[in-house]
């Protein structure tokens, strides 16, 4: 995202691991102007907030959730090796854990591909920072929400929208694409009327428009 903000996937979701050392204004500042860029992604999103550090008020936490709420995002935890920090967090409400830093870490990929195996129900959200690939059904009113590209093991008949973080080459494959809505980057396709075709297919980005091709076609 910025070099002061940066956002993973993890076992608790999205994580959100802010620069301990930049001036709380302008962190404030860069948050607001990246989950407005990225809305799509963000809006209904729960994130563990990573403090590291830095020593933050109740009054400042108070403004930060303020401003992410503002955005459609809800903070379910605040990671922090600061004491007073986590006695903030708390103070209005946040669940707290302490961090541990450990010198030279082994390097992490930025968004590392997800592997999910259920059925997606009508109200589910599946977010992901990088790949999807989901072995079940996506049925109708769920949906998934990836940074990267998406796979679908099973029929899609619900929402999917890949390359929400802005990447148009990210693609859509499905065993079955029935869906109610597809998206890639900033650009939205809805399914024909009639749609006789059984076959796997796969949504890609051609000259500024989505278009959907039987699997059998697919060249990187």
């Amino acid at each position: 995202m910025s070099d002061l903000i940066s956002i993973k996937g993890s076992r608790d979701g999205l994580r959100l691991r802010l620069d301990a050392n930049a001036a709380w204004s302008e962190l404030l500042s860069r948050l607001d102007h990246h989950l407005g860029e990225r809305r799509s992604f963000f809006h209904g999103a729960s994130v563990v907030i990573d403090l590291g550090d830095r020593e933050v008020s109740s009054a400042q936490l108070a403004e930060m959730l303020a401003l992410i709420r503002q955005h459609g995002v809800q903070a379910t935890a605040i990671d922090s090796s600061e004491r007073a920090t986590r006695m903030a967090a708390r103070a209005v409400g946040l669940a707290t854990r302490p961090i541990v830093r450990y010198p030279e870490p082994m390097p992490m990929p930025e968004a590392e591909a997800l592997l999910v195996i259920r059925t997606l129900r009508s109200g589910q959200v599946l977010r992901h920072t990088g790949h999807i690939t989901l072995i079940g059904d996506v049925n109708p009113g769920a949906e998934i929400i990836a940074g990267g590209s998406v796979v679908v093991w099973g029929r899609l008949r619900g929402l999917v929208h890949a390359g929400a973080l802005g990447d148009s080459s990210a693609i859509i494959c499905a065993l079955e694409l029935r869906p109610t809505q597809l998206r890639i980057a900033d650009l939205i396709a809805r399914p024909p009327d009639q749609h006789p075709i059984n076959r796997p297919e796969f949504a890609r980005v051609v000259a500024g428009e989505i278009i959907v091709d039987g699997w059998e076609t697919f060249k990187r």
